[in-house]
């Protein structure tokens, strides 16, 4: 096995896969010299990554999303746009447009989605019609103008941000697009220590430029590997029955399902769920995933695919306490 363009070969995917676990290793070090914690934020991401899903990630202003994404780029030695998504976006501006040219030919003009790597900010502050753009090359990995398709590079990540403070003249996703997402990922307050050191570096003359650690070609064939990864039938079984538990009034539902729930997850999320187990068993030096790996990516493949009910609402109870009681 090897990648095509760095000549690096393996003897065995065993060695492949200790490979990755390193590579994941140097990947966190390298973003842990600009980003200041969100540790499980970075490993939920580079988890996507290598899953070839995309993702949602929810947090306050200021807390260095864009920051993040433009240094995972960097590490992964990716091409990168950043779309500020606002109420006058058209599908044009994401995807591109045909312009007539000098010799009086259309000539298509390639919107910012042709990158590797797009960050999609305030996705809910544009409306349906240009959402459904983005939604629609993230799920193609293509975009049609005219009656012609361009295929978008691999590999192909959307990260799309939003607001959880401000709601007011915004166009919330509905759950059928929010499905294409593998993970929500939700980005709290650093911890007193690193709100310090995030002040030390970013007020003074500090500036540190991290390694490139991964090529495109790697990133590719590591994201084959995670397919071929084995997984038991019981973990599959739990992965499945997790998911029918979220699935009010049905026979497997979960009696807090029932309760609380007016929608569950389907079967992307029962396929979200061994994926994800799948590449944090591999980044744990694991060759198959168990049931510990299911439950880690349980609460990001899981809380933007259920739907509470008025009762939930009424009594305050998130998405992720519900998930905790499905996961005992």
């Amino acid at each position: 096995m090897k990648t095509n363009e760095m000549s690096v070969t393996y003897t065995s995917e065993v060695e492949a896969m200790n490979a990755l676990a390193e590579k994941f290793s140097r990947l966190r070090s390298e973003l842990a010299k600009v980003i200041v914690g969100q540790d499980e934020v970075i490993k939920n991401l580079l988890i996507a990554i290598f899953c070839k899903g995309h993702c949602q990630l929810v947090g306050v202003p200021g807390l260095a999303k864009t920051l993040m994404v433009n240094t995972l780029s960097k590490v992964l030695g990716l091409t990168y746009n950043r779309i500020q998504f606002t109420p006058d976006l058209m599908p044009s501006d994401i995807i591109g447009t045909e312009i007539l040219d000098e010799n009086r030919k259309f000539r298509f003009i390639k919107g910012p989605v042709f990158a590797n790597i797009i960050l999609a900010d305030e996705i809910n502050r544009t409306p349906p019609k240009t959402q459904s753009a983005l939604l629609e090359a993230m799920q193609e990995k293509a975009v049609t103008v005219a009656g012609t398709s361009y295929r978008l590079e691999e590999p192909f990540f959307v990260l799309a941000t939003q607001n959880p403070i401000e709601q007011e003249g915004t166009y919330p996703l509905p759950e059928a697009q929010l499905d294409r997402f593998m993970f929500n990922i939700w980005l709290d307050y650093p911890s007193f220590e690193e709100e310090v050191n995030i002040v030390k570096n970013t007020t003074s003359r500090h500036s540190v430029s991290p390694d490139i650690v991964l090529s495109r070609e790697e990133i590719l064939f590591f994201q084959e590997l995670i397919l071929k990864i084995p997984v038991p039938d019981n973990v599959y079984r739990y992965a499945v029955q997790l998911s029918e538990k979220t699935r009010p009034h049905t026979p497997a539902a979960h009696e807090w399902a029932d309760r609380y729930l007016t929608w569950g997850a389907g079967p992307r999320a029962s396929q979200y769920l061994i994926l994800g187990a799948k590449c944090h068993a591999a980044l744990r030096e694991k060759y198959s995933p168990d049931i510990e790996d299911v439950q880690y990516v349980a609460k990001s493949v899981l809380r933007h695919r259920i739907v509470r009910n008025y009762k939930a609402e009424a009594d305050g109870v998130r998405e992720d306490e519900i998930i905790n009681e499905l996961l005992k």
